[in-house]
């Protein structure tokens, strides 16, 4: 296994943490999560499920299954630190003896970071993806937006704090140990990033177009089928025709003024009158295998409750076992699919209290070869990798490498270059180099050094493997059978170079059934499930991103290939790795399918309102589109905004139930005074008094928001660019 020896400890409470300490364990870390007297808040957290009579936190096991729990022992710390490589912080400070580890990996894991405006705010996983530009563009046109359950942060962040955690590993023989500062908040801006850059190059802030429309394509969305739902995506005016076509509407598909998604945007209504009742009279299944055959953007969009018994993700393996004594439980097992070093895919459900705090014997600490480069450089300084990526998903992941110190070559065919440059040849965009000033390009592809390559010819295969020859890894998100055909496998890369990591970064994995699906972001939410958690009762599946699936497939490609190039560190050994984008969503489902294998519920659908906080949810305030995300996630901080509203009767509903019986009544309450202030001005006051509140930011908003500035998240740079 990867981390064999390794040893990680977890404190605190805090999804990101605990998700970035499971990775550890996936991978064979001896992982020891210390919980306080009366255990981990999180072990409350929605959805619940009955075990033995007992209600238990599904989300705490999926987020905890392979470790040790353990209770915290302040005699045991010292010596649990002394001999510790990792050390990762949930929210809580440092203990004592941390800093007389001079080896250890410290992550820092909390919502706003160590310093900054908001440091010091309180937050829930909803607070934060809306102060992160997450929630704004979700949901009806003329509605409040919408907030999907939570975990999404928790997530993405977790991802973010493995990576920083493999990174300090990888330069520990050179550096010594280093801390690591792991906002959630920053982790999730990566996930509107791609927004925010077209948005400020345009100067136009994006505006909430209704459920499943995402501007600048359309048709991007869930539809009804006979039997259930299927997600569609045409990006090319070649697959609009294809689509139209297929529905038995070619003069549509023709319609000279219906050519760009952006054309089509306005005019959805009109479209899905005519396109929605075909598709609904045929079942799912047919319009996938339609799709396979026509090359078009169609996936099912499955229930959550059927995820773990689907035949297609059990033969990939993406399905885990957690056995609690006879009990045998289902969740989504670690997407991050090394094929020499798998991660585990059976686990025990972990109790606390049944292991001692003590680590388990290592017969010596493992070592991860630190390539040569000066004390104090950037982590991945000294390795190399080969980028044949374009779009988003590769590209992000490629760019967190070079972000990181790798010397990173970006390869582009000569007739197929990225397509975020864009695909317009117009005379005037070729004579202004305009492909070489796309904003979304460029912020992906900052670091990097970049080649074009003509791929087709013998030549340019030979260039490209004597690249690979000298690299540590390549990475790739081209269409499955794409690089083979070229003569460029990643076996063939391996055979040159057998340290060689590759990473290949498919939609549905190489050895999925499904593996000839075309894909965008967008296609990969639809398909994990996810959008069957977010929605009114009359609301089709919902989306919550315009291409979810590219910013996460791209995290977790990084987590893995860090994972891989580890192992290579310690052992000599490259690897492949097969990443199925899709499973990385399905992530986000797992511990509503872990609570369905335990009692057969299905889960329930959310629009902002928290199981656990009351009141919570996105209420409207003073300006045009306005609005606030609030959960108020105890009775003391009930008491206190009760006060604040100052309305006769509130004080009185001093428990969470009682306070879930009359939500009308409060969010009335909540609603008058939210209208009265502006989201900053209401987040400040309520802040000011202990209730978690985020204003709810459009992406181009981030640019100003005041916490992100003073930790100067945004850099401004001058792109240079050759053209010969």
């Amino acid at each position: 296994m990867v981390f064999a020896g390794l040893r990680v400890l977890e404190l605190g409470s805090l999804a990101s943490a605990s998700w970035c300490a499971r990775l550890f364990a996936d991978f064979g870390g001896d992982v020891l999560k210390l919980e306080p007297e009366g255990g981990d808040p999180m072990r409350s957290a929605a959805p619940l499920f009955d075990n033995a009579g007992v209600r238990e936190s599904a989300a705490f096991a999926f987020l905890n299954f392979g470790k040790r729990l353990a209770w915290t022992s302040d005699a045991d710390l010292p010596a649990l630190i002394a001999d510790c490589d990792v050390l990762i912080l949930g929210a809580c400070d440092a203990p004592d003896g941390a800093a007389g580890n001079d080896a250890l990996v410290v992550i820092d894991a909390s919502w706003f970071g160590a310093s900054g405006p908001y440091k010091d705010h309180l937050a829930t996983d909803a607070t934060v993806r809306a102060l992160a530009g997450l929630v704004q563009l979700v949901g009806p046109k003329d509605g409040p937006p919408m907030a999907a359950p939570d975990f999404q942060a928790g997530y993405v962040a977790g991802l973010w704090a493995f990576i920083a955690a493999c990174a300090g590993l990888m330069a520990r023989a050179r550096d010594g140990g280093r801390r690591f500062d792991a906002s959630v908040l920053e982790a999730c801006v990566t996930l509107t990033e791609y927004q925010v850059a077209e948005a400020a190059i345009r100067n136009e802030p994006q505006q909430r177009a209704g459920i499943g429309r995402f501007a600048p394509t359309y048709p991007l969305g869930v539809y009804r089928a006979a039997d259930g739902w299927i997600g569609a995506t045409m990006v090319t005016p070649a697959q609009w025709r294809g689509f139209c076509d297929m529905l038995g509407l070619p003069d549509i598909g023709a319609a000279p003024h219906f050519t760009t998604g952006l054309e089509r945007l306005p005019h959805a209504d009109e479209l899905e009158a005519q396109f929605a009742p075909r598709l609904a009279e045929k079942p799912a299944a047919h319009w996938f295998a339609e799709g396979l055959k026509r090359r078009l953007p169609i996936v099912v969009v499955p229930r959550v409750e059927a995820l773990a018994g689907s035949p297609e993700f059990r033969a990939r393996g993406a399905i885990a076992t957690i056995r609690d004594g006879a009990k045998v439980l289902h969740a989504p097992a670690s997407p991050l699919r090394l094929t020499r070093t798998p991660p585990a895919t059976e686990a025990a459900l972990a109790h606390v209290g049944a292991d001692a705090p003590a680590w388990r014997a290592r017969p010596e600490a493992p070592h991860f070869a630190t390539p040569a480069a000066p004390t104090g450089a950037l982590p991945l300084a000294g390795f190399r990798i080969v980028d044949f990526t374009m779009g988003w998903a590769g590209p992000l992941c490629a760019r967190t490498l070079a972000d990181l110190g790798a010397d990173v070559i970006k390869i582009e065919g000569c007739s197929y270059p990225d397509w975020w440059r864009g695909v317009d040849r117009r005379a005037n965009v070729l004579r202004e180099k305009l492909y070489e000033k796309t904003g979304r390009f460029a912020v992906m592809n900052r670091n990097k050094r970049g080649i074009a390559i003509d791929l087709t010819r013998p030549h340019g295969v030979r260039l490209a493997r004597a690249l690979a020859a000298k690299a540590d890894a390549v990475v790739e998100n081209y269409s499955v059978d794409v690089l083979p055909k070229l003569g460029l496998a990643p076996a063939t890369f391996r055979a040159d170079n057998p340290k060689l990591v590759t990473l290949s970064m498919s939609a549905f994995g190489a050895s999925s059934p499904w593996r000839d699906c075309r894909a965008y972001g967008s296609t990969l939410e639809q398909g994990s499930g996810l959008p069957q958690l977010l929605g009114r009762p009359e609301d089709p599946p919902v989306m919550g991103h315009p291409a979810f699936g590219d910013p996460v497939g791209g995290l977790a490609g990084m987590s893995a290939l860090m994972a891989a190039l580890l192992h290579a560190r310690r052992t000599g050994e490259g690897q492949h790795i097969d990443l199925a984008q899709v499973e990385c969503m399905m992530q986000m489902t797992g511990p509503w399918m872990l609570a369905h294998s335990a009692n057969g519920a299905a889960p329930q659908r959310s629009t902002g309102r928290h199981p656990d906080y009351a009141p919570s949810g996105v209420y409207p305030c003073a300006g045009d589109d306005a609005w606030i995300s609030i959960s108020v996630t105890s009775d003391a901080a009930w008491a206190r905004l009760a006060a604040l509203l100052a309305h006769p009767g509130l004080g009185t509903l001093a428990d969470r139930s009682a306070r879930q019986a009359a939500a009308q009544e409060i969010d009335a309450a909540l609603v008058a005074w939210t209208r009265a202030r502006t989201p900053d001005a209401a987040m400040d006051a309520l802040q000011e008094i202990g209730v978690a509140a985020g204003a709810v930011r459009e992406p181009l908003g981030l640019l100003s928001d005041p916490h992100l500035v003073a930790r100067d998240y945004w850099l401004w740079s001058e792109r240079a660019y050759i053209c010969l």
